[in-house]
């Protein structure tokens, strides 16, 4: 699971982005902080899905 601060500040740069244009180093933190997170669900999603158990 992707830390707290992790997801804080994907939080902040979203709301950043709102506001006014990110920077290219904020750009690039965004981007590899989302892509992170991402793998991150779908490593988790694909185990949920591992452990379910079709009953007939």
């Amino acid at each position: 699971m992707l830390s707290k601060e992790k997801i804080t500040r994907i939080n902040e740069l979203a709301n950043l982005s709102k506001e006014r244009e990110l920077t290219e180093i904020e750009k690039k933190e965004q981007q590899s902080l989302r892509k992170e997170y991402m793998e991150t669900f779908r490593k988790s999603f694909r185990k949920q899905l591992d452990a379910i158990e079709v009953v007939d």
